[in-house]
């Protein structure tokens, strides 16, 4: 589910390879707002089969922010505990919904999104700052080797925050 030819591999290996291109991306960059800019452009420059890419930030302790993202205008605050962003940072855990509109509480930002995946985003003291959320237009476009390759790059990615 990559788009560049590059990724010729399994989708393990191709994760892989994107975050290693993350690391290098952003290695030397000590600025949050940019690493988190880079890291969803990166993102939706290769993941096929998504219309959405982007960080949700904690604000206090009741809210996330639009933060840094790929796609079309967004919902702007997410309460905790709230939509599968909400949920998923008010639990500290990724969550999958292969469809959205089954998702009791889901806050409808794109018509066009039938799946999602939504991780935690922690910074390099292991705190949580918010998380990432990836929408598709196909249903159950999100599967374990999703979940563990997207996991593997907000690690990375928490280690430049």
């Amino acid at each position: 589910m990559f788009a560049k030819e590059i990724y010729t591999g399994t989708k393990e290996e191709n994760y892989g390879t994107l975050t290693y291109q993350l690391e290098h991306l952003v290695k030397d960059e000590p600025n949050r707002i940019a690493n988190l800019a880079n890291a969803s452009a990166l993102l939706n420059q290769f993941l096929q089969e998504i219309n959405w890419v982007g960080f949700y930030l904690l604000e206090g302790e009741r809210e996330l922010v639009l933060g840094p993202f790929q796609g079309l205008p967004a919902c702007i605050r997410i309460p905790l505990g709230k939509g599968v962003c909400g949920a998923a940072a008010q639990k500290g855990e990724t969550i999958v919904v292969d469809d959205v509109h089954q998702y009791p509480g889901h806050i409808a930002c794109d018509a066009a999104s039938n799946s999602e995946i939504v991780l935690p985003l922690r910074d390099r003291n292991g705190r949580l700052i918010g998380v990432l959320d990836i929408d598709s237009p196909r249903f159950s476009r999100f599967d374990e080797d999703d979940v563990r390759g997207l996991n593997r790059f907000v690690e990375a990615l928490s280690s430049y925050l």
